[in-house]
């Protein structure tokens, strides 16, 4: 149940509400499968799997929640084509072109009669709360999926007031001076062998590198030419290595091999409500130390914007 992902916000004046409270609420906007129609459906599922019926787990104030996304896969390329074929049938048959609402109708007439049977993808998204620091990680792939999952999340709470993380320092700002001058380093830092750069101004291109010396020429010429860094992989005391992105979104997140030796070393007796618990809570303190030290690296938090709600 290891994060790969995870975009941060701050949580203000978040309800009061006890674990029976809220996995009620959960229950009540608990998943359901696609109906034939539906392009696209969320709920929350257990994080357990299907194994469990429980959909809030909550170790020493961080509480894990996990929404399910189910989304038919029915492309714009294949409606238009049909679109465009009968279309065509039409304007023979009838001997004048169609007009544009005639068309538009015409395409949404194909995309309800394809839906029923387009693929269906399913996508789970863990959610991760930290009551006590007023935190939520979503472990998503992307800023947009992490939205949907708040806005479930608003839906099932009534209101939630959030703001995207932020620091002082821009994450940019940061990463760019790590990367051209090593004595302004953190001592715990070591780089990787990612790094994305990109131009001030002017030059519209990105530089990435993967396997790459950050130390190495190329990237301190590439510096020196104005650009800064978007992204950067390092490691953060040996004990989480991680993508740091110019929104302050964790990617590509590697916990090491010693604390993933610790969670599978715990006797669970094959439980697996145990195990994803046991996971949870050492993903959880590393995670904690991690952001904690990433706020003071980047001169701690700013003043959020107006909370969304």
């Amino acid at each position: 149940m290891w994060f790969k992902h995870l975009h941060l916000y701050r949580v203000h004046d978040a309800p009061t509400l006890s674990d029976d409270d809220l996995s009620a609420a959960l229950d009540e906007q608990a998943f359901r499968p696609l109906g034939s129609v539906e392009a696209r459906r969320m709920g929350w599922s257990a994080p357990a799997g299907r194994g469990s019926q429980q959909r809030l787990h909550e170790i020493q104030g961080h509480r894990l929640m996990s929404a399910l996304r189910q989304e038919r896969l029915l492309p714009a390329s294949v409606v238009k084509e049909e679109m465009e074929s009968r279309a065509a049938e039409r304007e023979e048959a009838e001997g004048r072109p169609l007009r544009r609402q005639e068309k538009q109708a015409l395409k949404e007439e194909i995309y309800e009669e394809f839906l029923p049977r387009a693929f269906v993808r399913t996508q789970r998204i863990d959610l991760w709360w930290d009551t006590q620091r007023h935190l939520i990680g979503i472990n998503a792939s992307s800023r947009k999926r992490a939205e949907d999952v708040l806005d479930l999340l608003r839906q099932t709470l009534g209101s939630l007031k959030v703001t995207p993380l932020a620091t002082r320092a821009t994450p940019m700002r940061a990463m760019t001076e790590w990367l051209s001058d090593p004595e302004k380093r953190p001592a715990t830092l070591a780089l990787g062998d990612q790094v994305e750069l990109k131009a001030v101004s002017g030059d519209e291109s990105v530089l990435r590198g993967r396997q790459i010396d950050l130390d190495g020429e190329e990237i301190q010429t590439a510096l020196e030419t104005g650009r800064q860094a978007t992204r950067l992989a390092f490691t953060i005391d040996e004990s989480l290595s991680l993508v740091l992105t110019d929104d302050l979104a964790l990617k590509t997140l590697r916990f090491a091999d010693a604390l993933i030796d610790e969670a599978s070393q715990t006797d669970d007796g094959d439980d697996p409500v145990l195990r994803l618990e046991t996971d949870f809570a050492l993903m959880t303190q590393a995670l904690s130390r991690t952001i904690e030290q990433l706020i003071e690296w980047l001169g701690g938090e700013a003043t959020p914007a107006s909370p969304t709600p």
